[in-house]
């Protein structure tokens, strides 16, 4: 028996050729509706969708939101983005570089650059989203997670749990968290593993222990005023869980320059492991997360990708770096 073509499709669906092969590859100008017929097809009359898995991609869009686009955060996504480009020059495909905000027209930028798929890097509003899923090209999330699109994720809650429980270990009590907005997937699961290693230890969360820094992308003044208000509680924190790397030496520089040791009077562990974290003073205790290999999944998982996939959540797994910030010896 010959194998189903996409003709053969077309003829059982009463639908044209280029209807039917945009629909196989998930390619824009086709409604949902009509792309599920494709693919009803494709599946009654045993079409083989892997065949479609490999080099239907020319050009990936490594999609960075304005709000990580700084200092702070460039030394985590810079390092996806190369774990990515490493994927893109073996396979013979093209990056491009987008840094997009909420008022920007990111569908425009997509099509003067004429994208194949995305590659989603860090927290983007649900409406950009939305919007890039419409164009019905693949898409994989990457350091974040959203119902119902592909996505690579390290392990934030395990590793917040772990780092924790490290504290806890070393005989802190007082235990505080640094984190930001709930609305970012990471920052979201990290509180939730920081809230489940005091729970396991039979220790009662503190709201007054639990502290967001605001506005994340305007710098360390977020952080600082975090951290001085902290220090200004009338049971000082003994131990600050920061939600990144970046907060945790922005803080730990607060404390010092308070006056306070670190780790003997505070001790603090941040999370992602920058190359900066191993040169800090005292070298900064953290969760160790592969950055280049969260980039590099990702653009596997789009290059393997294929039409009727169920949308894969991928989590990537963590390593607790202990290192002087956190343990006297």
């Amino acid at each position: 028996m010959s194998a189903v073509t996409i003709r053969d499709i077309a003829k059982a669906s009463g639908l044209s050729i280029g209807t039917v092969s945009r629909g196989l590859r998930n390619q824009a100008g086709l409604s949902s509706h009509t792309r599920q017929i494709v693919l009803d097809w494709a599946t009654q009359l045993g079409y083989d969708l892997s065949q479609l898995r490999r080099h239907r991609l020319r050009r990936v869009g490594f999609l960075l939101h304005s709000q990580h686009n700084t200092l702070a955060s460039s030394p985590f996504f810079s390092s996806v983005l190369h774990g990515a480009e490493a994927v893109c020059r073996r396979e013979g495909l093209t990056l491009s570089f987008i840094v997009a905000g909420p008022t920007d027209r990111v569908i425009d930028q997509s099509r003067v650059q004429q994208l194949d798929a995305y590659l989603c890097a860090g927290y983007f509003e649900p409406e950009i989203l939305d919007s890039l899923r419409r164009t019905g090209k693949p898409m994989v999330l990457v350091d974040m997670h959203r119902h119902g699109i592909p996505s690579v994720n390290p392990d934030h809650q395990h590793g917040a749990f772990q780092a924790t429980s490290h504290l806890l270990r070393t005989g802190r009590r007082q235990i505080a968290v640094i984190t930001g907005s709930p609305a970012h997937y990471s920052l979201h699961q990290r509180a939730l593993g920081y809230r489940r290693a005091l729970f396991e230890a039979g220790i009662q969360a503190d709201p007054d222990l639990e502290v967001v820094a605001a506005h994340l992308g305007d710098g360390d003044a977020g952080v600082t005023a975090a951290m001085r208000q902290l220090l200004q509680l009338r049971k000082r924190p003994d131990a600050v869980v920061c939600f990144n790397d970046s907060a945790a030496l922005v803080a730990m520089q607060h404390c010092l320059g308070a006056g306070l040791r670190v780790p003997q009077d505070i001790a603090i562990v941040g999370f992602d492991d920058i190359s900066a974290a191993a040169h800090a003073h005292p070298p900064l205790s953290t969760v160790r997360v592969d950055k280049e290999a969260l980039g590099a999944q990702g653009l596997a998982m789009l290059l393997q990708a294929a039409p009727g996939d169920a949308p894969q959540e991928q989590v990537m797994p963590v390593t607790l770096v202990v290192r002087d910030s956190s343990c006297i010896d």
